[in-house]
C-alpha cells in the first residue's frame, strides 16, 4: 500500500445518549461464619448506567467504590454490578467484588421493594459474602436517610454516553509525515506487575511506504523489566483498530506475540468509564495541533493471559486503560501519567514541549484531566495549558527520577509528584516520520502522590489526597 492511499475507517453516526451517575453510601455490619463477633461495614459506591434509570423497567449499571470492614479490610478498588428494577422485579440487586487479605470476595444481596414499607425496603440491603462460591458471612447494610439523602440526590448526573469502540478507528488518511498510536497500560493486582502494549503506524515524511510496528513490555514486581518488539511490517488498513501480522487491537480484545512467542498476550477489555479527552475534543476531530491524545475509556478492566518467557500472568479484572495518539511525531520533551486513583477517580496528564519553531522555546504545556464520577476538572482541557491569556498556566518540572506538575483552576489547586525508580524504568528509542529519534523512559510501576486542595473560607483545605505505590503509569521523553 502506498503512502498516498487513503485508509477509510467506519465512524459512528449515532448521537451520544445520556446516562445516569450517582453516589451512594451505606452503613451496616458483617458476621463471618468463623467468628463470634460482628464487624462494622461502610460501603461507598459510584454507580454508572449507560441510560436514564427506567423506573418501570430494569437498568443494568456498573459500580465502583470502596468497602471498609472494621479490623479486616479496606478495599478502595471494589467494583461490580447493580440491577435496578424497583417495579418490574421489585428489587435492587448488588454484586460487589473486592479483595481482603489477598482473598477475592463478592458481596451479593438485594433490596426487596414493597409497597407496604417503601422506605425500609428501599434503604435496607441484606447480603451474603462469598469466596469462590462458598458462603463465608452474612450482614445488613442500611442507607442513612438523615445524613445521606441530600448528598445522594445532589450526586445525580446525566452525562453523555459514547461508544469507546468508535475511537479505535484509524485516523490516518494517507498523508505523509504522520504517526498514530494505540497503547494500553495495565496493573495486575495479583502479581503487582505492570504491562505495556504499544501499537504504532508510521507514515514517513518522504512519502515511502507506511509501516506498522510496536512492542510489549512487562514490569514485574520482583525482577528486571522485560520487553520485545514486533514489526515493522506493511500497514494494512483496518475498519477499526490495528493489525500487524499476529498482533491485533480490536474493540474489546488485544492479542499478539513478539520475539518468536517469547512474549504473547490474549486479553479482553471491558470499558468501565466514558471517553476522556486529555487535549480539547476538537483537536482529535480536527488535527490542527502537532499531536493529540485521548482515552476511548478513562478506565477499563482486563481479563486473560500475558506470558513472558516461562511465566504466565492470569489477569482477572485488572485495572488499566487504552489510549490513542495521532500527530506529526513525538514532542521535543514530554511527560505522561495515567493514574487510577480508585473509587472511579482517574488522573491523566500530558506535559510537552513542541518541536515547532516558536513553540519549542516555551515551557512545557500541561494538559491535565482529573475525572471523578460525574465531573471532570478542569472543566475545559485548554485551561491548564493556556490559563487566562497565558497567566495562571499549570507548570511541569520534567526531570528524572522525580517530575512534578502543579496548577490552579477556579477554587481548586493540585500538586502531582511522580517517581520513576531507575530499576522500574525502561528506555526505548522512537523514530519519527521525518527519521529523527527520541528516547522515552517508561515505567508501568511508577509511584505518584496527588494532592487536591480547595479554597474554603480564606484558606486552602485538602479535598482529596492519593498515594500510589507501584501502580501509576508514567513516561518521560527527551531528544
Amino acid at each position: 500500500m502506498s503512502g498516498s492511499t487513503t485508509s477509510r475507517a467506519a465512524t459512528s453516526s449515532a448521537s451520544p445518549v445520556r446516562g445516569t451517575v450517582f453516589r451512594e453510601t451505606m452503613l451496616g455490619s458483617l458476621r463471618l461464619h468463623d467468628e463470634d463477633r460482628t464487624r462494622r461495614v461502610r460501603l461507598d459506591l459510584t454507580v454508572s448506567a449507560r441510560r436514564f434509570l427506567r423506573l418501570l423497567g430494569t437498568t443494568e449499571a456498573r459500580a465502583t467504590g470502596r468497602i471498609r470492614i472494621a479490623g479486616w479490610a479496606d478495599a478502595p478498588d471494589a467494583e461490580g454490578e447493580l440491577e435496578i428494577s424497583p417495579l418490574a422485579r421489585r428489587r435492587i440487586r448488588y454484586r460487589i467484588t473486592f479483595t481482603a487479605e489477598g482473598r477475592r470476595l463478592t458481596l451479593d444481596g438485594w433490596k426487596s421493594v414493597t409497597g407496604r414499607s417503601p422506605v425500609a425496603s428501599m434503604t435496607v440491603l441484606p447480603y451474603t459474602l462469598y469466596e469462590d462460591g462458598d458462603r463465608i458471612g452474612t450482614g445488613t447494610l442500611r442507607f442513612p436517610l438523615g445524613t445521606q439523602l441530600l448528598p445522594f440526590l445532589a450526586s445525580f448526573r446525566f452525562p453523555r454516553r459514547e461508544d469507546p469502540g468508535t475511537y479505535l478507528a484509524p485516523r490516518w488518511r494517507g498523508e505523509p509525515g504522520r504517526t498514530e498510536v494505540w497503547y494500553t497500560t495495565i496493573t495486575d493486582p495479583d502479581s503487582g506487575s505492570g504491562l505495556w502494549l504499544h501499537h504504532e503506524l508510521t507514515a514517513p515524511a518522504d512519502g515511502s511506504e507506511p509501516y506498522a510496528h510496536g512492542w510489549a513490555a512487562v514490569f514485574p514486581k520482583d525482577g528486571p523489566v522485560r520487553h520485545a518488539r514486533f514489526g515493522p511490517v506493511e500497514w494494512t488498513p483496518q475498519e477499526s483498530g490495528f493489525s500487524a501480522d499476529e498482533v491485533a487491537v480490536r474493540p474489546g480484545r488485544l492479542s499478539g506475540t513478539a520475539e518468536g512467542d517469547a512474549l504473547r498476550w490474549d486479553l479482553t477489555e471491558r470499558p468501565a468509564d466514558e471517553p476522556l479527552f486529555t487535549f480539547p475534543r476538537w483537536s482529535w476531530r480536527r488535527p490542527l495541533l502537532p499531536a493529540a491524545q485521548m482515552l476511548p475509556a478513562a478506565r477499563a478492566s482486563y481479563d486473560g493471559t500475558f506470558t513472558h518467557d516461562d511465566t504466565t500472568l492470569r489477569l482477572t479484572a485488572a485495572p488499566g486503560a487504552s489510549a490513542r495518539i495521532y500527530g506529526h511525531g513525538n514532542a521535543r520533551r514530554w511527560a505522561w501519567l495515567h493514574a487510577d486513583l480508585g473509587g472511579g477517580d482517574v488522573l491523566e496528564i500530558v506535559a510537552a514541549v513542541s518541536m515547532r519553531p516558536g513553540l519549542r522555546r516555551l515551557p512545557p504545556l500541561v494538559f491535565l484531566r482529573l475525572r471523578r464520577p460525574g465531573s471532570t476538572w478542569p472543566r475545559r482541557p485548554e485551561r491548564p495549558a493556556a490559563g487566562w491569556a497565558g497567566a495562571g498556566r499549570f507548570r511541569a518540572d520534567i526531570t528524572l527520577p522525580v517530575w512534578t506538575v502543579t496548577g490552579r483552576s477556579g477554587l481548586r489547586r493540585i500538586r502531582v509528584e511522580v517517581t520513576q525508580p531507575p530499576d522500574r524504568t525502561l528506555a526505548l528509542d522512537y523514530t519519527d516520520p521525518d527519521g529523527s529519534h527520541a528516547t522515552c523512559r517508561n515505567s508501568e510501576r511508577a509511584d505518584a502522590y496527588v494532592l487536591l486542595e480547595r479554597w474554603w473560607f480564606g484558606g486552602w483545605r485538602t479535598e482529596a489526597e492519593w498515594t500510589l505505590e507501584g501502580t501509576a503509569h508514567a513516561e518521560v521523553g527527551t531528544r
